[in-house]
């Protein structure tokens, strides 16, 4: 019960086959219990995290998770969600991506123990099965007027779908009964768009075995944004879990920019903290919103989380370094991940220049005249030290581990000098 009022006041329950038997089920013992993800690509978003964080939720209270990577179905493509057909992508492409997500998963999950997470890889079993196998022991099982009646199939009825998303359902059905069959699985968690999918496995585990099973499933709710705008999504494109496609500072960036409206939110679905310190720091949202307690404590507990102690270290000097405007304190590295989007002007010579000039020549400063009253009011810095002399050269001196300079116009206006 502890558990399951956990997971109401944090909101994370959408909806449950059986809320009354589950409860029953969790209070008598520990059960094994799983969430998948197709590898459709080389690495994992934050719109993936919610149900796999509700799965290790299960685990810090004695449950056994089974992580599932869909090297088979990812061949596929679930139609949930989607207006139009999948791109197919290639078994090398697809299993790829699913050593790239099993990697990122690691990050979540404790391995050992009693109750240590299990990864599993639905390519291992769905992968033997032939055709006339999945017609006559899988097939057979699920009637068309149920797979019609699913949202997901008949919202895609006008506009078309292949017989191979068609069939899609059935093979996560495949998935529940053999984790049922060999690991005693007993819960699907998935997302809200997955209750057509989780209801096909309940149904084929009811049909394919003889007296009485003990099967569940539930999800979680879409998370959404206060503004109406789409979780998890930038002007950049998606916040991946992938340091290479989203860096750790880009990642606590996302965090720490949540809105006042939606950061308790966010810290009941996504952190473990407990119920105490949520609402502390939703007291502090509504005294001190100025202070950001919330946001910071949301940033660092996700950006730990993912990307690990010495990624947030990281993280929170470069945003520090950019808030007092202390650069200096940074490396080249740090530097490129904090002003990844800010202009770059790359000069094709690599002489001295002087800092009227080449305020002009990078277009930092409109014309000579106002480049010296720049200088001479202290708004030009380099490499974060303000610069006020109008006969000032710049040379390979100034350059920051040999390979560029930063100049700042102003409190917000850089330049990346290369």
């Amino acid at each position: 019960m502890e558990l399951i009022k956990d997971l109401e006041w944090r909101g994370i329950i959408y909806q449950q086959t059986d809320e009354t038997g589950l409860t029953d089920l969790l209070e008598k013992e520990k059960i094994s219990l799983y969430c998948g993800v197709d590898p459709t690509a080389d690495s994992m978003h934050i719109g993936h995290l919610l149900p796999f964080l509700t799965l290790r939720r299960f685990q810090k209270h004695g449950h056994r998770p089974l992580v599932l990577v869909g090297g088979a179905t990812g061949l596929i493509g679930d139609p949930s969600g989607k207006k139009e057909e999948r791109q197919l992508q290639t078994l090398d492409r697809v299993l790829h991506n699913a050593d790239c997500i099993k990697n990122q998963l690691t990050q979540i999950f404790e391995f050992d123990g009693d109750n240590g997470a299990v990864m599993v890889n639905n390519y291992d079993w769905i992968g033997k099965i032939d055709m006339v196998t999945f017609l006559r022991d899988y097939g057979k099982y699920i009637g068309i007027n149920y797979m019609l009646a699913k949202d997901t199939v008949a919202s895609r009825l006008e506009t078309g779908l292949s017989f191979t998303e068609f069939a899609y359902t059935i093979l996560q059905g495949i998935d529940f009964n053999h984790l049922y069959d060999h690991h005693s699985c007993k819960l699907q968690i998935g997302g809200s768009d997955q209750w057509g999918n989780i209801t096909t496995g309940l149904e084929m585990i009811r049909k394919s075995h003889d007296g009485d099973t003990k099967a569940f499933g539930m999800t979680i709710p879409l998370v959404t944004k206060s503004d109406g705008t789409k979780f998890g999504k930038t002007e950049g494109g998606a916040i991946w879990l992938d340091p290479e496609k989203t860096s750790p500072y880009e990642f606590y960036q996302f965090w720490i920019n949540t809105a006042d409206t939606d950061v308790i939110k966010y810290l009941k679905f996504f952190t473990f903290l407990e119920r105490e310190e949520i609402e502390a720091l939703e007291e502090s949202v509504a005294s001190e919103p100025h202070l950001r307690k919330a946001q910071k404590k949301l940033a660092e507990e996700m950006t730990r989380l993912i990307h690990g102690s010495e990624s947030l270290e990281q993280a929170v000097r470069i945003s520090a370094a950019l808030f007092s405007g202390a650069v200096n304190t940074l490396s080249a590295a740090e530097i490129k991940l904090g002003f990844k989007d800010v202009p770059t002007y790359e000069r094709e010579s690599s002489d001295e220049i002087g800092l009227v000039d080449l305020l002009i020549e990078a277009k930092i400063s409109p014309s000579k005249r106002q480049a010296r009253e720049d200088i001479q009011n202290g708004a030009i810095s380099i490499n974060g030290e303000k610069v006020t002399d109008v006969a000032y050269t710049v040379s390979d001196n100034d350059k920051i581990e040999g390979e560029f300079l930063l100049i700042r116009r102003g409190k917000k206006k850089y330049t990346l000098i290369k």
